[in-house]
């Protein structure tokens, strides 16, 4: 014997005698060798034998991997926390810009859309699809980017180790990339009628509580629950078949996953066996099938968020691509307000809406001077209305011509031509802020005097005044003010804005008697210099009038001033007389 030197360590001849003489003493033969004994020979033999013999670990080296997986894990944190303040920024950012492009849509849609649409189901696409896309976003996008990232890096790791076993782990899971697709297919329908039916069930509430007193004068209650129950229950099957068919794709997913295990165990058994690959690659791959196989679940949670996105994106680029009013701008014209004389021409008029089979105005032809009070009557649906609509340009005649001081609407710009005329409608409007600042609405450099003066005029002054703050007093839609009292706050806006041509849609509807003395002699005042157009069911308050059409199915039937016409004994006549008969 003689001295042997293993991993740099010498074995002197004493030692190895001494290390031979503990081993002999052992039946290492046995089956049932006992550790505790094992170990405790070690501990008896030479320290040259046990410095071979033990595990050796270089501390140094563990030190690096473990200050480097710190250092990974921290850089992971940071990057997960940078992720979480991109993605909630980008997902608000996108989802305000949403808002604000549908914003500018609305005012650049015509009147016919909504006429078409209930107001509930548009604030739904601005609230509740807007909603659901930033959600997504800001929950779903990120994990799925992540989940990619990581199924594309265990792919390339995966035929780095061995492109055998690769293959065999994606073609097992390419099963679930079947029944993912099939499930996506089937669904997203359900997706898209759960965003339509909850439009719906909202346009729904929204007229119900709009209109909440007819329901219970009516006792509408029964009927109006039976209405909100099918709607709620549309809403709900629509959920319960998008959700159920989605939720399959997570047991199809872990399947999948455990159905990759058994594949790399049996294909790594038969290499193994053929002495291809070591036993350490199969335990590489079991890993590697978990990484695989856990970013497809995220994806597959994701695609089901996403679906339900695809479904309410749908909705609001469907109304961002709702065609538009007419461009304007080829128009050059324009009218200044201030050197406007007040000529009024209305020529062979022709318009029909889209939904109707008849026009609403067949050939309506009239001239309105400077400063002529041109009151418009008739029954209900005569076309009174809608004429002023034509004349305001918020709808487009399909033949004729409309003129002002000899100026075709066509060749001027919708905004030019509102900023043309003061309009006070039968239907009242008043937000919520100051009563000044609902008077003044959008008007600048109007004094407080001003406004006092006006609300006095029109009796309005002394409702104010019980206010607790008077002027400055915060009201709203939903205050307890009378229909009354709004119709003069929207009257008395109407005589702040100093525009040379007036227009009064039933503006005295819904004040008493004393109070309409009070706004007609107001009118009076507010009328004088500026062409107006009146239009009225009380023909009481159109007797001083110069001029006064009488319309019937879309005609003009009978025109001239008040004493002209019942002296005719037509059709104006029938309507005056019917007011006075019990």
């Amino acid at each position: 014997m003689q001295d042997i030197e293993l991993d740099g360590t010498t074995i002197s001849v004493e030692d190895q005698t001494k290390f031979m003489e503990i081993l002999s003493s052992m039946d290492l033969n046995s089956e049932d060798i006992d550790v505790n004994e094992l170990y405790q020979k070690i501990d008896q033999m030479p320290e040259s034998v046990q410095d071979v013999v033990k595990p050796f670990m270089d501390i140094d080296k563990i030190k690096k991997i473990c200050l480097f997986l710190v250092a990974l894990y921290l850089v992971s944190s940071l990057c997960s926390f940078a992720e979480s303040i991109l993605m909630t920024d980008v997902a608000n950012n996108f989802a305000r810009s949403l808002r604000g492009r549908i914003s500018v849509k609305i005012n650049k849609l015509p009147l016919k859309y909504f006429d078409k649409h209930q107001t509930g189901d548009i604030l739904s696409r601005v609230t509740n699809d807007v909603d659901m896309i930033a959600q997504t976003m800001n929950q779903s996008l990120a994990s799925l980017v992540s989940a990619v990232v990581l199924f594309v890096g265990t792919v390339i790791m995966m035929f780095v180790t061995n492109w055998i076993m690769a293959i065999t782990a994606i073609v097992a899971s390419l099963l679930g990339f079947v029944g993912m697709s099939f499930i996506l297919k089937r669904s997203q329908k359900y997706f898209e009628a759960r965003q339509t039916e909850l439009g719906n069930l909202n346009g729904h509430i929204e007229e119900v509580y709009s209109g909440l007193n007819v329901v219970k004068v009516y006792n509408g209650k029964k009927e109006v629950d039976k209405k909100f129950d099918e709607l709620n229950k549309k809403v709900y099957n629509a959920n319960r078949k998008s959700q159920f068919l989605s939720g399959l794709m997570q047991p199809i997913m872990n399947f999948i996953g455990n159905f990759g295990y058994v594949a790399v165990c049996i294909v790594g058994a038969l290499l193994t066996m053929n002495n291809v690959i070591s036993f350490g690659v199969i335990v590489a791959f079991m890993t590697y099938v978990r990484l695989f196989t856990s970013p497809l679940t995220q994806i597959a949670q994701s695609m089901t968020s996403l679906q339900s996105t695809a479904a309410a994106s749908e909705r609001v680029f469907e109304f961002l691509d709702e065609e538009e009013m007419s461009s304007q701008d080829n128009i050059t014209k324009a009218l200044d307000k201030s050197k406007v004389k007040g000529n009024i021409e209305f020529d062979h008029v022709v318009f029909q809406y889209d939904d109707s089979d008849k026009p609403t105005i067949k050939d309506f032809s009239a001239i309105a001077k400077p400063g002529q009070k041109i009151a418009i009557v008739g029954p209900t649906g005569a076309g009174k209305t809608t004429m002023v609509n034509l004349l305001m340009k918020f709808y487009d005649i399909n033949s004729g011509d409309i003129r002002i001081d000899g100026v075709s609407t066509k060749d001027l710009t919708r905004e030019n031509v509102h900023d043309l005329f003061t309009m006070v409608l039968q239907d009242t409007w008043v937000f919520e802020g100051s009563v000044k600042e609902n008077i003044v609405y959008n008007r600048k450099n109007v004094s407080d005097e001003t406004v006092k003066e006006v609300c006095k005029e029109i009796g309005l002054d002394h409702f104010i005044r019980t206010l607790p703050h008077g002027y400055d007093s915060i009201i709203s839609e939903n205050d307890s003010i009378s229909s009354g009292q709004r119709q003069l706050l929207t009257i008395a806006r109407g005589m702040i804005k100093d525009s040379p041509f007036l227009i009064l849609d039933e503006a005295t509807s819904n004040v008493d008697t004393r109070t309409e003395e009070l706004v007609q002699d107001a009118m009076d005042k507010l009328t004088e210099g500026r062409t107006s157009f009146i239009i009225a069911h009380r023909l009481s308050t159109i007797k001083n009038a110069d001029l006064i059409l009488v319309m019937k199915e879309g005609n003009i039937v009978e025109q001239g001033n008040h004493e002209e016409l019942i002296k005719l004994n037509g059709a104006y006549a029938e309507l005056y007389n019917s007011q006075f008969e019990l």
